[in-house]
């Protein structure tokens, strides 16, 4: 079963399908150190994977699996980064959710925002059940957000990543549909 790709707007963002015109900004985002320093996989290094990246989030619509949608600002169109929910299983209703900023965007609660709309729209629309995440047990940060939008530590995955030869845990976090608490919600893009 296909999935729509939403497109939800915040007080200060927009949530919508990625379009070829992110390929430049995508391939910035992912080939930065520092952004990617607590994921688990190295950053890019060839422009090309933008486009497979884009190819990828197509996939997982057409595929029923789960929908990234770019995050841009509402004021200037900014491209903030992207917020994703993957491996969407509609008979447990359960999904993980992921999300990756722009080092310039972080410390404004963007991410906070685009996970809390996101989640909005997959417990109302795709009557989930589960959504589950995991952060490097050095990312406070992301840890931060995660607890902000209601989600519960709920264990470490011990020495899970190695990237660039470096070993690291991952903190599994999980937020059930009787523990959400939306405190602002998105609203449909006109």
């Amino acid at each position: 079963m296909a999935l729509t790709t939403p497109v939800l707007r915040t007080d200060r963002l927009r949530l919508r399908p990625f379009t070829d015109a992110d390929t430049d900004a995508l391939f910035t985002l992912h080939s930065s150190t520092t952004v990617m320093r607590y994921w688990d996989s190295p950053p890019w290094t060839e422009p090309a994977r933008a486009g497979r990246f884009l190819a990828r989030c197509r996939e997982m619509a057409d595929d029923g699996t789960g929908v990234r949608v770019a995050v841009s600002r509402t004021g200037d169109g900014a491209f903030v980064g992207w917020c994703g929910l993957s491996e969407w299983t509609p008979v447990h209703r359960s999904a993980s959710l992921g999300y990756c900023l722009d080092e310039a965007m972080w410390g404004h609660g963007y991410a906070t925002e685009a996970a809390r709309a996101l989640l909005r729209w997959a417990f109302d629309t795709l009557d989930l059940n589960r959504v589950q995440a995991e952060a490097d047990t050095r990312n406070d940060a992301s840890a931060r957000v995660l607890e902000k939008v209601g989600f519960v530590r709920e264990g470490t995955l011990r020495e899970d990543c190695v990237v660039n030869g470096e070993v690291s845990d991952s903190w599994v976090y999980g937020l059930l549909r009787r523990d959400w608490r939306p405190s602002h919600g998105p609203v449909p893009a006109r």
